[in-house]
Formats: structure tokens, sequence, C-alpha cells
């Protein structure tokens, strides 16, 4: 059930597969300028083995998705891992906007994703992997083998918790997945579902596409200006999101508490007394 998955990932570990998340490799040698014209946040912050949290934008500042930027080469090479419902949409978008010398690359078949997460995943992990994971810091990633098998190690996550994001090979899958578990029964691991993993996320206020923010939320009213990089050069929807951030806002994405027992739900309407000030997300 989602409660005991959702407790197991707070107080010891957890496994997700979620290997529906898209992977789009672009590279050339207008990559560099190509992705800092589309995204968000500054490119050149990353080097090679380092991640980046942006948002893509449309012309008028709404946002077209969230994603991970993985530097595999710098100025050469970054693996973008994109929301599942949004991997046409980002790719068509990527392909339209990028110069001539960008290749962008579908590759999503590529790769399972397995997310291992809390605060016992690093001593799961360490069972297991051929490097120190002491010397991986928060947003940063290597290339290792675990079990064996040759995959990218990311320390990163999507439940607020210490843990790992492991990339690799489709027909590795079902052999991680059980080493895993094997080594992780010592550590109290439980499988776990996007169910948790949606209450895990919303727990500790991380946006997820398609309920939180669209392409009619800007990333001011959402809580995302820290990932606009308004001082970098043009991008797309930076002159638009100039005007809102001077503007801001109408209204935002805040957390509420709910006093007694009872669920809100997604489109259920907010009040204040008699005043309506919002919609539940």
């Amino acid at each position: 059930g989602i409660i005991e998955e959702h407790k197991a990932v707070r107080n010891r570990c957890g496994l997700f597969d979620v290997s529906h998340m898209g992977e789009i490799l672009i590279s050339g040698k207008d990559v560099l300028e190509s992705l800092n014209k589309i995204i968000t946040n500054d490119l050149k912050k990353l080097e090679t083995g380092k991640t980046l949290y942006t948002l893509i934008c449309n012309e008028n500042g709404g946002i077209i998705d969230d994603l991970l930027v993985y530097c595999l080469r710098e100025e050469d090479e970054y693996l973008l891992v994109v929301n599942a419902a949004n991997i046409e949409k980002d790719l068509n978008w990527l392909k339209k906007n990028s110069l001539d010398n960008t290749i962008v690359e579908n590759i999503s078949d590529q790769y399972a994703l397995l997310a291992l997460q809390g605060p016992e995943s690093k001593k799961v992990l360490t069972q297991l992997t051929d490097i120190d994971l002491n010397s991986l810091k928060y947003y940063n990633f290597r290339r290792a083998k675990v079990s064996g098998i040759e995959m990218i190690i990311s320390r990163t996550g999507y439940t607020g918790e210490l843990g790992y994001e492991l990339y690799f090979e489709p027909e590795k899958a079902e052999k991680i997945w059980d080493k895993l578990l094997k080594v992780g029964s010592d550590f109290g691991l439980q499988v776990c579902g996007l169910g948790a993993r949606d209450t895990l996320r919303l727990e500790k206020k991380l946006a997820l596409y398609g309920n939180d923010i669209n392409e009619k939320t800007n990333p001011y009213e959402a809580g995302l200006g820290w990932t606009v990089a308004l001082n970098k050069g043009d991008f797309i929807g930076r002159e638009q999101l100039l005007k809102i951030k001077e503007n801001c806002c109408q209204r935002w994405l805040c957390c509420f508490k709910v006093k007694d027992r009872g669920m809100a739900r997604h489109g259920h309407k907010v009040y204040s007394g008699a005043e309506k000030i919002g919609k539940v997300t």
C-alpha cells in the first residue's frame, strides 16, 4: 500500500521502476548555444559529471516541461531526462529550435531507469558498486558498474530523500532489480509504485508536470524562478519572463494543510470564507 511504501522511503529505502521517463541525447558543434537558447537555466554552470534542473518555456513564458540535463561531455554532449508524456513534444521543440550543427536523438528505448531512494539507499548500493558513493555529491553522476553492469549512477531523485537513479541497458533490468532486492532485504528495502512517488514528492513540494505546472503556468508563480537565468543572454521566453518577474504574480502555487480527515482532490475549489481563492492542483 501507498502509506507503507511512503514510510519505507522516509525511514529506510524504496525501489522504483521509472523506466517510463524519456531520454533525449543532444550533441554536436553548436549544442551549447542551441540548448542554452532553449532552456531557462544556464548550461554554462555545468561541467562533465554534473546535472542541472531546468525548465523549457514557450515564447509566452509558459512551461513546456521540467527536466534534468546531464553533462556527458562538456560543450559537446548532453543527456536530457524528460517527463514521459512530453517526449514527442520536447523532441519536436528541440529539433525546431536547435542550430544546424546540433543532433537531437530520442534514445528512451536504450535506458531502463531504477530509482533507489531513502536514508539506507547508500548502504544498499555500496554492496554492489565499484565506486565510493561518499564522493558522489548531490546532482552529480558517475559512470560505474553495479553488480558488474555498466551504468550511470546519478545522485538525484524525486522523493526529497538521499537516493540514486540508475541508467542502464533495458536487457539488464531484471538482473539489477533482483540484486538490489536481495541486498536490500537486510536494510528494509521495499518495492514502491508511482502512488508513493506522488505522495513523497508532494510532501516535499516537488512540482509534477501536468498537475502543478503546464504551459499555462510560468516559473515565477510556480516557485521555480530560481531556474530562470535572465542574465545569461537571450533564450526562448526571456522577454516575456522579464515582464512577468517585474509584475508577478496574480496567483501562486502554494501548500495548504487540511485540518480534519478528508481528501483535497485535484480540481477542488479553495475558499477563504465565502471567497473563492484558488483550486487544488
